[in-house]
C-alpha cells in the first residue's frame, strides 16, 4: 500500500513539473560570434511576440538567461553573456515593461544547453532566452 501510495505522489509530482513548465512561454534571440548587436529581424520578432501574449504584465514575470559558446575564455564570455542580456533588457524597457519584472542570469560559456564541439552547436548557444512565468499569488 505504501509502496502504490508513493508511486502515486511521484507521479503527481512529475505531472505538476511538467504542468509548470507548459504553462513557461519562451523565445531566444540569438547572436553572431562575439556580438551583443540585436538586428532589427529580431528585435521586431520579439514586439510582435510580447504583443501577442494577453495581460502580459499581470500574469508573467519576465527571465533572461544569457548564454555564450567557449571561445574567448571566461572572464570575456561573461562580460559577453552580460552585454547580450543587456541589450535584451533594454528592448524590454523600451517597450515599457518595469525593470523590476525582469530578471536576468548570465551563464557566459557556463552550463551550455547545446554541445560546443560542433558550430551549429556553438551558434545554438549564442543566445538570450526570454521566458515568460507565470505569477503566482
Amino acid at each position: 500500500m505504501a509502496k502504490s501510495l508513493t508511486l502515486i505522489l511521484t507521479l503527481l509530482l512529475l505531472q505538476g513539473n511538467a504542468f509548470a513548465q507548459q504553462d513557461e512561454i519562451r523565445k531566444s534571440i540569438y547572436f553572431d560570434g562575439g556580438s551583443y548587436y540585436i538586428d532589427e529581424y529580431q528585435a521586431s520578432d520579439l514586439a510582435h511576440w510580447l504583443d501577442s501574449i494577453p495581460n502580459l504584465l499581470d500574469k508573467y514575470e519576465i527571465q533572461l538567461i544569457s548564454h555564450t559558446d567557449p571561445i574567448g575564455g571566461r572572464r570575456y564570455n561573461e562580460w559577453l553573456s552580460h552585454m547580450r542580456s543587456e541589450a535584451v533588457f533594454q528592448l524590454l524597457v523600451e517597450r515599457d515593461i518595469p525593470e523590476k519584472m525582469i530578471h536576468t542570469k548570465d551563464w557566459g560559456l557556463e552550463n551550455p544547453v547545446y554541445k560546443n564541439d560542433t558550430h551549429l552547436g556553438m551558434m545554438k548557444n549564442r543566445r538570450v532566452d526570454v521566458i515568460l512565468r507565470p505569477v503566482v499569488f
